[in-house]
């Protein structure tokens, strides 16, 4: 599997880093980067991509900020999860959409088309960022059907490109 095609990748003014890890604070409930340590923004196929520090700690998608699954491993947020059933690991990790059964737990706060992180239920690790297709309350409900848009999981090409 090839790497990630990355280019314009550029360094960040120090106010418009501020602005963007305020954003990321606002949507995962914990503080991340500063401007010292050298924040660059760059593109690839699928979404732009933040480098903090030349680890790709976070992404872009839609013109919304969230943060990459090392970038969840790092600062470890406190909102906007969907909890899995350990069934559903596997094919999580393997890309799949979460489903509606596979749910045991979601924040309340997730609106439809927000950016979520999807974690076990044993251990609370992150195994892919995806959209979320239904509301918080309506993805704790557990209804049939997809629920959650998969668009990074572990060993996929961004994951890859950290290694």
């Amino acid at each position: 599997m090839a790497d990630i095609m990355i280019r314009k990748r550029k360094r960040m003014r120090d106010k418009d880093v501020k602005a963007l890890a305020e954003q990321i604070e606002d949507t995962c409930g914990v503080p991340v980067f500063v401007p010292a340590d050298g924040v660059d923004m760059a593109e690839s196929s699928d979404y732009g991509l933040i480098f903090v520090k030349g680890d790709i700690l976070g992404l872009v998608k839609d013109d919304k900020p969230f943060l990459t699954i090392r970038g969840v491993l790092k600062y470890r947020p406190t909102k906007r999860y969907v909890t899995v059933d350990m069934g559903a690991v596997a094919f999580v990790t393997n890309g799949a959409d979460v489903m509606g059964p596979g749910i045991t737990e979601a924040d309340p706060d997730i609106a439809e088309g927000d950016l979520v992180w999807i974690r076990d239920m044993k251990n609370g690790a992150p195994l892919a960022i995806g959209v979320a297709l239904r509301s918080g309350a309506d993805l704790a409900a557990k209804q049939s059907g997809k629920a959650v848009k998969t668009i990074h999981f572990v060993g996929d090409r961004l994951w890859k490109t950290g290694e």
